[in-house]
């Protein structure tokens, strides 16, 4: 079920974000959803991918990359550069 709000879309976890935003994409696409209703689902589709990008970022900078030493093994992680 979709909620006309978007207070509560900054709780969502990256997944229940998405489904979300999927179903109001499908709902939106049907062509079957009365103006005001699309409207107000649009917003909210916009507020998810929001979210979801900024879920996104905050995972790309939490990845790390592997560092090798000269004999090329394993020696420790490092933040990835994303800059």
């Amino acid at each position: 079920m979709i909620e006309n709000k978007t207070n509560d879309v900054d709780a969502l976890s990256f997944e229940k974000a998405i489904e979300e935003l999927e179903t109001i994409v499908k709902r939106l696409e049907e062509g079957k959803v009365p103006l005001e209703e699309s409207v107000a689902i649009y917003e909210r589709g916009e507020a998810l991918k929001r979210r979801c990008e900024d879920l996104l970022r905050q995972a790309e900078a939490r990845v790390e990359k592997i560092t090798l030493d000269a004999s090329d093994k394993p020696k420790g992680t490092e933040p990835l550069d994303i800059g």
